[in-house]
C-alpha cells in the first residue's frame, strides 16, 4: 500500500467511526504530516482521494471539513437497546416499537444491557464499528454520571439519530425522548392515599435509575405540601443488584416501614413482591396497609390483591419513540414528549 493510501485509509476510518464528526475539521496538513511521518504532498493526495469519496469537503482558507451524513441512512436497520427484553413492562414496549418499525419498512437489532453500563458501551462500540439509520435507547443506570457519553456523541457525530424511552442522561446534549411525567405520577399517589385518610405513608424507590429519583421528588412534595413530616428511615431504596436481596429477610421491611399506613412503591413490581411479604407476615392488604404503584402492569393483576397503579392508559411509550424516529429518518421534525399518567384503583388501596 502506498503511503497516500494508507494515510487516506486511516483518516476514512476515523470518519466513519466518529472520531472525526460530522462537520468537524480535520486536523491541518501540516499536522497530517507530522501524524503519519509523511510529505505535505502525500497528504494532499491522501485528502483528494477523501473528497472523491465524497467524505470530506475543501474549504477556502479553512482546510478540510467532513461531510455531514449518515453512512448507513438507507440500510433499513434500527437498532433498539432496552435494559431488558423478556422482564415485566419491557415485552409490550418492543412489541410496539417493533409494530411501527415494521410498518415503515426497518428492521430491529435488539440488545439489553441488563441495567449494566459495560454492556451499553460495548454495544454501542458495536454500532460504531457498524451504524445503522437510527437508535432507540433505554438509558442505563440514568441516576448515574454516564461514561458513555462520549460514544453517544461520536454517534450524534455520524448524524445517526437517537431517540431515548422511559429515561435519558442528563449529561447528553439536547436528547430527544419519550418518558413519563414521574415526578408528577409520585405526587399524585400521594395525593390519592392523603384522600383515603392515610397521613403515614412510607416508600420503596430505585436508586440507580433516574425515575426512581423522579418519584420520589413527587412523593416528598407531596407530603412536605401536605405539612407531613417524613422521616428518611421511611424511605427504602434499592439499586438493580440489591433488587433481590429487598424481601430476602435479610432486612427488615416491617421495622422500616413502622407505622405507616401506605407505602407508594417504585413499579408494580416492587409492590408484587412487597404485597407477598406483607401476607406472609401476617399483614393484611389494604386492611393493615395500602399499596400503590406505577406502570399497571400484568402484575398489578397477577398480584394476591390487585394493585392500586398509575397507568399510561391507552398509550404505548415505546411506539411513541418508534414513531418519532421514523419521522426524523424521513425528514420530518420530532420533539421531546412527556407522558401523563392515569390511576388505576383496585383492591390493594
Amino acid at each position: 500500500m502506498k503511503k497516500y493510501e494508507y494515510v487516506a485509509d486511516s483518516l476514512s476510518e476515523e470518519i466513519k467511526t466518529g472520531y472525526y464528526p460530522n462537520g468537524a475539521f480535520l486536523p491541518t496538513e501540516e499536522k497530517l504530516t507530522e501524524i503519519y511521518s509523511v510529505s505535505r504532498q502525500t497528504v494532499r493526495k491522501a485528502l483528494s482521494i477523501l473528497e472523491e469519496k465524497d467524505l470530506i469537503e475543501k474549504k477556502q482558507g479553512s482546510g478540510s471539513v467532513v461531510k455531514k451524513r449518515n453512512p448507513a441512512a438507507d440500510s433499513g436497520k434500527v437498532y433498539v437497546i432496552a435494559t431488558y427484553i423478556d422482564d415485566y413492562i419491557f415485552p409490550g414496549q418492543l412489541r410496539g416499537v417493533e409494530e411501527v418499525l415494521s410498518k415503515n419498512n426497518f428492521s430491529a437489532i435488539l440488545s439489553a444491557t441488563r441495567n449494566q453500563i459495560c454492556n451499553e458501551r460495548r454495544i454501542l462500540e458495536d454500532i460504531l464499528r457498524d451504524p445503522v439509520a437510527g437508535i432507540l435507547v433505554e438509558g442505563t443506570k440514568t441516576a448515574f454520571p454516564n461514561p458513555n457519553i462520549d460514544l453517544y456523541e461520536r454517534l450524534a457525530g455520524l448524524s445517526i439519530p437517537i431517540v431515548f424511552f422511559n429515561s435519558c442522561y442528563p449529561g447528553l446534549k439536547g436528547p430527544l425522548y419519550v418518558c413519563a411525567d414521574n415526578r408528577r405520577g409520585g405526587y399524585e399517589l400521594v395525593t390519592y392515599l392523603l384522600k383515603k385518610g392515610h397521613r403515614s405513608i412510607a416508600s420503596i424507590f430505585k436508586a440507580d435509575d433516574i425515575q426512581g429519583h423522579e418519584r420520589y421528588s413527587g412523593y416528598i412534595s407531596a407530603m412536605f405540601d401536605n405539612k407531613l413530616f417524613v422521616s428518611d428511615k421511611k424511605t427504602i431504596w434499592y439499586t438493580t443488584e440489591t433488587k433481590e436481596r429487598l424481601f430476602d429477610g435479610s432486612g427488615d421491611i416491617l421495622s422500616l416501614i413502622g407505622d405507616a399506613t401506605a407505602v407508594v412503591c417504585y413499579n408494580d413490581e416492587i409492590a408484587y413482591m412487597l404485597i407477598k411479604y406483607l401476607t406472609a407476615c401476617g399483614r393484611r392488604v389494604p386492611e393493615d396497609i395500602a399499596v400503590v404503584s406505577f406502570d399497571n402492569s400484568s402484575l398489578s393483576e397477577m398480584s394476591p390483591v390487585r394493585i392500586t397503579s398509575l397507568s399510561y392508559d391507552d398509550m404505548n411509550i415505546g411506539t411513541i419513540a418508534a414513531r418519532k424516529l421514523v419521522d426524523i429518518l424521513g425528514g420530518r421534525k420530532a420533539s421531546s414528549e412527556t407522558i401523563p399518567w392515569k390511576l388505576a384503583e383496585k383492591e390493594s388501596s
